[in-house]
């Protein structure tokens, strides 16, 4: 059995894995908002953020993950992409 600095440990490991891919998920998000910006399309896309979260709760269920959970994570992490958007969008 491991003990509780070594559990500790891989937490470290998979919290630096989860920045990483937020930070990926954000350059994508970057992405995007040059093409919304270029197409007068706006940030907010309720019905896409809808189905984000749908397929969050529903893989979150799968892996035995409470789905209301998942989903709060989600719209931090929705939030998060929006203001990058928005941030580019205002040249910052």
């Amino acid at each position: 059995m491991e003990n509780i600095s070594q559990l500790r440990k891989r937490i470290d490991e998979v919290d630096e894995r989860i920045v990483q891919l937020l930070s990926e998920r954000a350059a994508v998000c970057r992405l995007i908002g040059a093409l919304k910006r270029e197409q007068k399309l706006p940030v907010k896309d309720v019905p896409r953020e809808n189905d984000v979260y749908m397929n969050i709760r529903v893989k979150a269920a799968a892996l035995g993950l409470n789905p209301v959970h998942a989903e709060a994570v989600y719209r931090q992490i929705v939030n998060m992409c929006m203001a990058v958007q928005e941030l580019e969008e205002k040249g910052e």
